[in-house]
């Protein structure tokens, strides 16, 4: 230690961030307790840390927080692999949930969460199912950030000198969502990061590739904004499900076939609150420090 006279002497010490790794689906996550108030990493610690070869690998941290209304169980903050903070997480949503659970939190299953993206609830479906309520779907361009002159269920995006349709719909955070006639062929590499950033969208935007088997399933592939192709999406199955069901395809109840799995999405029509039910495990816990 140096000691100088007249000199302020600083003392740094390294702080330990205990998180339980958890997923829906292989759609991965670390969840901790803010140590701090304004405990705020940067990004670059965030992608480090995301980063599956030298950090823990993640699609998302989901930092806790003491609620900030009556009756809520925690509000939860959201920051992508790239370090970029979002609005909400569906599979992210239901992992906090079940955590709160296991914790003892709310004996009776059910809570309510608060997050940038709107209050969710959320109840145990089963020893390891999830639902939550996402709030009704907005197909307003200026819910998702979108520059368009009206709402329409189709627009046209130019990506690359060709046309590319599209539905767009917020669930709390933006996603574009592209009708293919199979998901194992889809462009989703090539489509996935020119749409997520294509100029229109001025936040970014998620980006969903949608095949409709019946009325009853779909199939789907994700290019999560700011963590790219994911195993499972469940604000993008709830896209998904809405776009398809606006346009008359789809029915009320879907079961949605992701890479990881299957999840459940259950929409009533407009103006009617979205709920999506799947599985949601605990991988391993540990700590990182800052």
């Amino acid at each position: 230690m140096l000691r100088h006279p007249g000199w302020i002497q600083v003392f740094f010490a390294a702080m330990r961030v205990d998180f339980t790794k958890m997923h829906g689906l292989g759609n991965d996550f670390i969840i901790f307790d803010s140590p701090v108030a304004g405990f705020a990493p940067s990004r670059e610690l965030w992608q480090r840390l995301a980063a599956r070869h030298t950090g823990i690998g993640f699609d998302q941290a989901l930092m806790l927080e003491k609620p900030r209304q009556p009756g809520s169980a925690a509000f939860y903050r959201i920051f992508n692999a790239d370090g970029a903070e979002v609005e909400q997480c569906g599979n992210g949503a239901r992992c906090v949930a079940a955590l709160l659970s296991r914790r003892g939190a709310t004996p009776a299953g059910a809570m309510t969460l608060e997050s940038a993206g709107g209050l969710v609830r959320a109840h145990m479906a089963g020893e390891k199912l999830v639902s939550i309520d996402l709030g009704a779907p907005d197909f307003a361009p200026d819910a998702l950030a979108f520059e368009a002159p009206s709402q329409a269920d189709v627009y046209l995006l130019e990506v690359d000198g060709q046309e590319i349709e599209i539905g767009a719909v917020s669930i709390g955070n933006p996603h574009a969502v592209l009708s293919v006639a199979s998901v194992a062929t889809a462009a989703v590499e090539r489509l996935g990061p020119a749409i997520e950033h294509h100029r229109r969208f001025t936040q970014r935007v998620n980006v969903g590739f949608m095949e409709v088997t019946d009325r009853s399933r779909i199939r789907l592939r994700v290019h999560e904004r700011g963590a790219g192709e994911t195993l499972a999406c469940g604000t993008g199955a709830c896209a998904a499900v809405a776009v398809a069901r606006a346009r008359g395809l789809l029915d009320a109840e879907v079961q949605v076939s992701v890479r990881g799995g299957e999840l459940r999405v259950n929409w009533a029509g407009p103006g009617e609150h979205i709920w999506l039910t799947g599985p949601a495990e605990v991988s391993f816990a540990g700590y990182f420090e800052v």
